[in-house]
């Protein structure tokens, strides 16, 4: 249970869940509808237990939809051709459609499902003898409709997700930048602090014999220079260090939830333990090489694959696109193999001889694991 679930807020587990069982009923009524006014003899089990099985899947739609339009479409045929009784219009198989498009978490289970409405469904409308027009749209082109609301949904939230990680990490590199220039304003000031101890310190022995009172003050002036060097030095580690406490570092738990919705992440091989900071250096260049995928590759696919070899891990990030500037500085693909050497490792970056892009990466594991 979620922090708002104990405050007696639903949380949006619980709000989906609502709406899936809702989502159910109102099939349910919908699909009972030939059911009404039958006589005895015109509903048989088959009927019922058909039309039964086209309704209740949807209650695990979001967890598999990829099951449950198999299981729904497989039952709404049997509705369909049994007609003991039929539905006039398949409800169930509608929700299915938008769910996994929407939902589906493989890209061939989206396009085989487009495929298959597009191939399967007017010949299937044909033998079902929906000739007429209304009868056509009932069977072909509403099922299209519900593919293609469920993909624009899929699309809207995906870009959003994408927005959201912007907004984060421009935020993130915007507090990095701006503690970059305090520490930069603070070193001015501390190296200032230390080459006024050091003029006062150099002038000490020759004053001390000849001017003590004038020693006394050039000592009492070191003093407080390296009085408030001290404070200057904690206040710039203390701005260094700010970035660090303010959420745990990512790590290879991370990456799951960082591809969602841009690429496809596959692992080969038997997970290794990895050193904290190696671990971060895998999701940064993940998340610098997606972030330039996404705004200069113009891919329409893009994988993440980590192989656990025995010598390391093997990280390959690759797309379609155009590719990105392999020479950008700073935040960009170069920065990749400063991050990569100081874990240990080395990483470079290059276009594919098939087309394409890739980014490359070769990272130890932790000492004394094999």
């Amino acid at each position: 249970m979620g922090g708002l679930e104990r405050l007696g807020i639903p949380g949006p587990r619980t709000r989906d869940r609502v709406i899936d069982v809702a989502v159910v009923l109102a099939v349910g009524v919908a699909s009972s509808v030939p059911f009404i006014n039958r006589e005895p003899g015109a509903v048989t089990a088959l009927g019922v237990v058909a039309n039964l099985a086209t309704v209740l899947p949807l209650l695990w739609r979001r967890r598999w939809p990829f099951g449950v339009m198999v299981v729904v479409g497989a039952a709404a045929m049997v509705v369909s051709l049994h007609h003991r009784p039929g539905q006039n219009l398949q409800y169930a198989g509608l929700v299915a459609i938008y769910t996994l498009a929407s939902l589906g978490h493989k890209r061939w289970q989206r396009i085989g499902l487009l495929v298959v409405i597009l191939v399967t469904f007017p010949p299937a409308s044909l033998l079902l003898k929906h000739n007429d027009l209304d009868e056509f749209m009932f069977t072909f082109l509403l099922p299209v409709a519900a593919f293609l609301a469920g993909s624009l949904e899929r699309s809207h939230r995906e870009r959003a997700a994408q927005l959201e990680r912007e907004r984060v990490s421009e935020a993130a590199r915007a507090a990095a930048e701006e503690r970059a220039r305090v520490a930069r304003d603070m070193h001015d000031i501390l190296a200032h602090a230390v080459a006024l101890m050091v003029v006062q310190a150099e002038a000490g022995p020759v004053v001390v014999r000849t001017d003590p009172d004038r020693a006394e003050r050039a000592f009492d002036a070191i003093a407080d220079a390296g009085r408030d060097a001290m404070v200057q030095l904690r206040r710039l580690l203390g701005v260094l260090k700010a970035g660090e406490d303010r959420a745990p570092q990512p790590t290879l738990a991370s990456l799951p939830e960082l591809v969602t919705g841009t690429a496809l992440l596959e692992e080969t091989g038997v997970r290794r333990a990895m050193a904290p900071d190696t671990e971060v250096a895998v999701y940064r260049i993940v998340q610098e090489a997606l972030t330039n995928t996404v705004k200069h590759a113009h891919a329409t696919r893009v994988a993440v694959l980590l192989d656990w070899s025995d010598s390391g891990l093997e990280l390959s990030i690759r797309d379609d696109g155009i590719g990105g500037d392999v020479s950008a500085g700073g935040h960009g693909l170069v920065g990749l193999r400063e991050r990569a050497a100081a874990c240990g490792g080395i990483a470079e970056a290059g276009p594919l001889d098939g087309g394409g892009f890739e980014v490359r990466a070769s990272l130890p594991y932790l000492e004394g694991v094999s």
